[in-house]
């Protein structure tokens, strides 16, 4: 039988967003599994509702466009519960039995009693991790919080290893086999001037997704398979 996993990300735009959903789906490729992407934004401005939808499995995918049915969701920012920033609502619609929601905050937030027993009847895995506050610390920059996430994802779900995730990065910011929108293209430009060289940008965002792969094996989220990844988990600012 194979092993499938639909995956539906949502954020605001700025975060990165669709440049996570290439980065997880091409490591997933790296490690010997078979993805496909589908992004879905509106406006391509700052805090506009962004998502992307991930498959994953070690078959052949023919599907394409949005996912209804996730195994995981990944929330970028609170308020794609709080305010709603979302196409699809509520945050959770769709989720699986035993899915898991992986949402970048601080702490647990507090759901509405209807989200919270619909979770519970669902029996859905919640995570709530700092990937903002993770990305600052380790790379001195918020818009890194999308490769924390990418790091604590692989580790959860075990779809993908460290080393895969590094490589995609790397195609990423080289630029090999990546097309991206008018709007990510501009915000590249930002960031890269930011640094004075290519490669610092690559070690930063290596080291955030380390970081995120470490905090969820810390935490005693990761599959079993799992390790902790050793190498540096921070880069000088």
């Amino acid at each position: 039988m194979a092993t499938r996993f639909n995956i539906r990300m949502a954020g605001v735009g700025g975060q990165g967003v669709v440049t996570g959903s290439h980065i997880l789906s091409t490591a997933v490729i790296h490690a010997g599994g078979e993805s496909t992407i589908v992004p879905f934004y509106g406006s391509e401005k700052r805090m506009a509702p962004v998502e992307s939808y991930v498959r994953v499995s070690d078959e052949p995918i023919y599907e394409i466009g949005e996912i209804t049915f996730p195994h995981i969701i990944i929330i970028f920012h609170p308020q794609v519960i709080t305010h709603g920033k979302s196409y699809t609502m509520p945050f959770y619609f769709g989720l699986k039995e035993n899915g898991i929601a992986l949402i970048n905050n601080d702490g647990p937030m507090k759901l509405h009693r209807d989200q919270a027993r619909e979770l519970e009847e669902r029996h859905a895995k919640l995570y709530y991790f700092p990937a903002t506050k993770l990305s600052l610390e380790v790379a001195g920059m918020d818009l890194a919080t999308n490769m924390a996430l990418m790091g604590c994802i692989g580790a959860i779900t075990g779809l993908t290893s460290v080393e895969a995730l590094e490589q995609s990065v790397k195609d990423r910011f080289l630029g090999k086999g990546f097309v991206v929108s008018g709007g990510t293209a501009a915000l590249d430009s930002v960031v890269e001037r930011k640094f004075k060289k290519k490669q610092e940008l690559i070690e930063k965002n290596v080291a955030v997704i380390r970081a995120g792969w470490n905090y969820a094996v810390d935490h005693g989220w990761a599959a079993p398979s799992v390790k902790r990844s050793e190498a540096a988990e921070s880069v000088t600012a």
